[in-house]
């Protein structure tokens, strides 16, 4: 067992899986049926709250301490329950300085949450998939009832009050024909920090004896893909018709992170986890205190410990962590290893490893042809604007 102490992050899901909406798309509403016990006690209790805040500023060997909030929805816990963690920030952070990042589907944004956020610096992320029409297509009430006007009520509540936020758009079947649209959409909104995150998903025969119906990510069968998936070729082209229409009209004006990203790594820094070499800095907290390697692989086997019992240097140096962490450099497509792009994305997330490569191994990232179609068009064009930027 390894006893380094790397740097990671620790993204907690204060609510597990519970939501008030329910996305056709979302792969992790059904990570309840691991929970079967769990029922009406889904909340993270005061005592798991409180042991999340003090490790990850004790255990993180860094001054600036990162916490991420996601979920499911994470304001079902209330307010009251961020008024006590940011408490809890102040009461062990010393000398470390601290940021909160809180994804959300803005549904129960109300003034004093809004006031709340801008108080202690909060940063939102917000999930809307563009305008009505693309946004209601897959993100609906559980009684199919549209989230829209609520949405951007709250939107316009976040910028009443200046709170800092970006969008996150989850590109589909359905909008991936959009770019344009949900561009200009979403800056008429007042985003200016926008990622667009490809979705695809494989649907499971039968369901499994945990009572799961998405494929394993690392099931390596025959499976097909779900309806609502994005085309990756389609996916590709909608990256360059954004590209090119954001350079003509807006850089230095909206901040689009997958093309910053990819100058930032062409440039030699680090690349966020789907286009790095290896896996294993972003670590799971869910509510009862479970830690996973990865958000993408929330099942049994990637369980590596519970934040009440494990300390954060033990799981990352576990058996278990390290085989996760190891699997994405080792088992990368052979075609990758010869392919002008692999500094670019390093085959692109293991999630989504399951197309046969030229080996007959299902180690072909399904994003592949979009990653293709993309840096072939635009790779040149973003050396270009780093060349002006920087003036050689």
């Amino acid at each position: 067992m390894s006893n380094a102490n790397p740097n990671f992050q620790l993204m907690a899901k204060p609510s597990g899986s519970v939501c008030n909406i329910d996305c056709t798309y979302c792969f992790y509403l059904e990570k309840s049926k691991l929970y079967p016990n769990r029922k009406n006690q889904w909340r993270m209790n005061d005592e798991v709250l409180d042991q999340y805040i003090r490790t990850n500023i004790e255990q993180q060997p860094t001054d600036v301490i990162d916490f991420i909030w996601q979920g499911g929805e994470p304001t079902l816990l209330g307010l009251e329950f961020y008024k006590k963690a940011v408490a809890l920030q102040q009461k062990y952070a010393g000398k470390k300085r601290i940021n909160n990042s809180f994804q959300t589907n803005a549904l129960n944004l109300d003034d004093d949450w809004c006031q709340f956020f801008k108080q202690h610096n909060f940063l939102l992320g917000v999930s809307i998939d563009g305008d009505q029409s693309c946004n209601d297509q897959y993100r609906l009430t559980r009684s199919a009832k549209s989230t829209f006007d609520r949405l951007i009520a709250s939107i316009e509540r976040l910028n009443k009050y200046r709170v800092d936020f970006n969008t996150l758009t989850v590109v589909n079947n359905y909008n991936v024909k959009k770019p344009i649209e949900i561009y200009e959409f979403l800056k008429s909104i007042g985003s200016y920090y926008m990622q667009f995150i490809p979705v695809v998903e494989r649907q499971a025969q039968q369901t499994t004896t945990e009572g799961l119906s998405l494929i394993s990510p690392e099931f390596t069968g025959n499976a097909e893909v779900t309806d609502w998936s994005v085309n990756a070729a389609e996916y590709g082209h909608f990256l360059n018709t954004l590209f090119d229409h954001w350079q003509k009209n807006d850089i230095g004006k909206v901040f689009v992170m997958n093309f910053e990203q990819t100058m930032s790594q062409s440039l030699g820094f680090p690349s966020s986890c789907v286009t790095s070499e290896t896996c294993g800095a972003n670590l799971i907290v869910e509510a009862n205190g479970d830690i996973y390697s990865c958000d993408h692989f929330v099942y049994p086997e990637n369980k590596i410990g519970n934040l009440m019992v494990d300390s954060i240097p033990h799981m990352l140096g576990s058996e278990n962590h390290q085989r996760f962490s190891s699997l994405k450099k080792e088992k990368i497509s052979q075609d990758c290893l010869t392919c002008k792009f692999k500094p670019l994305c390093h085959g692109g997330c293991p999630k989504h490893r399951f197309l046969i490569d030229s080996k007959g191994l299902p180690r072909k990232n399904y994003f592949c042809d979009a990653y293709k179609i993309h840096l072939s068009h635009s790779l040149g064009k973003m050396k270009g604007i780093l060349k002006e930027i920087h003036g050689n």
